[in-house]
């Protein structure tokens, strides 16, 4: 599956993209705010990721600048018991750029497609800026603030828990009546 937004290529990750996916995450700071990337992130671990099948209801897609197909970061979904898990991670060079946020907005569109009525996310309250991309996405804070494990920090953190419900929203540029 593939989708193309104002700035933005998204696309499956393919076998060749482990050292691009290397060098954009293999960066403390970066992978400090994942929960299931590891640190230190090693040449492994982007061929395992890159080599993992994708289910066609929880996609993930490589974040790349339609311009000049630049790899700027990681986004997708994966299941969270009965709702799906919003997650994604920008290379540090990126930052300030406005990609999480168009990325995010780009997987939110195509889980809209594919049924999804609920969505979460949550970010490590050290990492505010996370929580400003999901508040921009439409996620409401739910109010929970709970200990989350983090495999780049080795150990847990505080997490504040968000949602946004899917279901009856307009699609983007469309008013309710």
């Amino acid at each position: 599956m593939f989708h193309r937004s104002q700035r933005l290529l998204l696309r499956p990750p393919w076998p060749e993209d482990w050292s691009e996916i290397l060098g954009g995450i293999a960066d403390e700071s970066v992978v400090r705010n994942l929960a299931r990337a590891p640190w230190p992130y090693r040449p492994h671990h982007a061929r395992e990721f890159v080599a993992r099948p994708v289910p066609p209801h929880f996609p993930r897609f490589v974040v790349a600048r339609a311009d000049d197909s630049a790899m700027v970061g990681c986004v997708g979904i994966d299941p969270a018991g009965e709702v799906a898990e919003l997650g994604y991670w920008i290379a540090r060079p990126y930052w300030g750029r406005g990609y999480a946020t168009e990325a995010g907005r780009a997987v939110l569109e195509i889980a809209r497609m594919l049924g999804h009525r609920r969505i979460v996310a949550s970010h490590f309250l050290d990492n505010p800026a996370s929580g400003r991309v999901l508040r921009k996405l439409g996620f409401a804070c739910t109010g929970s603030v709970r200990l989350r494990h983090s495999c780049g920090r080795g150990g847990e953190a505080l997490a504040a828990e968000y949602a946004l419900d899917l279901e009856g929203e307009c699609e983007p540029g469309m008013r309710a009546a």
